[in-house]
């Protein structure tokens, strides 16, 4: 098996996108070798605890309501090309993800990383949901096999905020400056949201090396 990390953030289109085209070329190749982990890598660290207005943020991040249209733009076109629901509409409040990273953690700990990753994507992209409150995930962690109850005890303390922290703060002196990033075998970084052509390569390329390896 080869390992797959990718680092990435809830609430980053771009990595809600690159996960759909890694997804359809998994489906292509179930037999593929890669077992995938999630790491944690805030677009907006110093995000006030409760979030904010996400018109008042994407206007200050982007200059205006012209430049933040514009930014989206791309964001868009590559939703539709997917046929990937993403109703901006319904997005009232953009939220710190500390608490999101917190919980893809434990979620990996109950082996249901990706599931929930899947979920925090679908419930802020499709349905506006606030996944900065810490009720919200716990129903979504209670939706996805996890303990529900636990998981909201859990948040309601700090336990491995710090641990997020950190793991962000490597990533950056590892030279990650946005996201998604994704890393193969611990060697090879793959930048952005890559077509599924691209991964359904890789993994052929993984599989003839494996295959080589098998008959020296």
């Amino acid at each position: 098996m080869v390992k797959l990390d990718i680092i990435s953030d809830p609430i980053c289109p771009w990595c809600y996108i690159g996960k759909t085209q890694l997804d359809r070329a998994l489906a292509q190749v179930p037999d593929h070798p890669f077992v995938i982990e999630w790491h944690p890598f805030q677009l907006n660290p110093d995000m006030p605890a409760q979030g904010m207005d996400r018109r008042a943020y994407l206007e200050g991040k982007f200059g205006g309501k012209e430049g933040a249209v514009k930014a989206y733009a791309p964001v868009l076109e590559n939703a539709q090309a997917l046929d990937l629901p993403i109703d901006f509409e319904a997005m009232e409040k953009t939220p710190n993800t500390i608490n999101a990273h917190r919980l893809i953690h434990w979620a990996g700990q109950d082996q249901k990383q990706t599931q929930v990753v899947q979920a925090l994507f679908e419930a802020y992209f499709c349905k506006g949901v606030d996944i900065g409150d810490p009720a919200a995930l716990a129903k979504i962690a209670g939706e996805n096999g996890m303990d529900a109850d636990v998981v909201a005890r859990l948040l309601s303390g700090d336990q491995d905020t710090q641990s997020i922290r950190d793991r962000d703060a490597h990533s950056r002196k590892m030279g990650v400056n946005s996201v998604p990033t994704s890393i193969v075998a611990n060697q090879h970084a793959v930048p952005g949201a890559q077509p599924a052509e691209l991964w359904v390569k890789v993994i052929a390329d993984i599989q003839d090396q494996i295959a080589k390896a098998d008959g020296a």
